[in-house]
This record gives C-alpha cells, structure tokens and sequence, in this order.
C-alpha cells in the first residue's frame, strides 16, 4: 500500500483515464491530504494540534492504517511543497466528490485552522481559495 502511494505521488500528471480504480483513490486521498496540509503550511510554526487534527480527519476520511497515514501525511508534504497551485488537487475532488464530500473537506481544513486556537490570515485564505476552487 505505502508503494502504491509513491508510485502514485510520482504518477500525479498522468491522465485519470490511465489510473486504475485504486490509483485514482490513492490521488484523492492524496489531493485531500495536500489540502489539509497547506492549510497546516498557511502559519510560520507547524502546530502539533493541526497536525493531529489533519490526522483525524484523514483518519475519518479514509480507511487507512496508522502507518499508511504518516506516509500520506510525508507525501502530501512533499507534494505541497512543490505545488504551485490548488487546482490539480480541487480538480480531482471536483471530478470524484459529491458536494457533501466536498463540503466535509472544507470543513475539515477549518478544523486544522483552529486546532491551534488560532485563526491567522493565510490560512482563511487558503481555505477560502480552496473552497471556491471546489464550487
């Protein structure tokens, strides 16, 4: 599984079509997990509590061991950290998620915003990007 998602984040720009059923879930929980991610990236210090909260959240999102998790979180990570904008990881949940998911998402990136009790202004505009990226 852990391989897969590698394969998976060195396989991010190729087309859906060419995924299999499992590669293409493996993308969204990585898109998601990149999402949650940038929010926790929005502040100058990387909180416990957010890291945590995104944690929960993948956890509640996606049926995953807790080692599978932390290699997510290393991918997702590693992925914003070379992402140049949103839009090829929204356009992934646009493409699979409902709206309610979509909605869940969101309202899981609030949810790492204020795990520290704190609200700064990056990360309301990450989530206000992201959110109409989402429609």
């Amino acid at each position: 599984m852990l391989q897969t998602l590698k394969d998976l984040f060195d396989q991010l720009t190729a087309p859906p079509a060419g995924q299999s059923p499992a590669e293409q879930d493996h993308a969204l929980q990585l898109a998601t997990a990149v999402l949650l991610v940038e929010v926790m990236r929005a502040e100058p210090t990387l909180a416990a509590s957010e890291r945590a909260t995104v944690l929960t959240a993948l956890r509640g999102k996606f049926t995953l061991t807790d080692d599978e998790l932390e290699r997510l979180l290393e991918l997702a990570h590693d992925a914003a950290h070379t992402a140049y904008d949103y839009q090829r990881f929204t356009s992934q949940l646009n493409d699979r998620f409902t709206q309610e998911q979509k909605i869940r998402v969101v309202e899981a990136m609030w949810q790492v915003a204020y795990a520290d009790a704190h609200l700064d202004a990056h990360e309301n505009h990450v989530i206000s990007k992201v959110a109409g990226l989402l429609h």
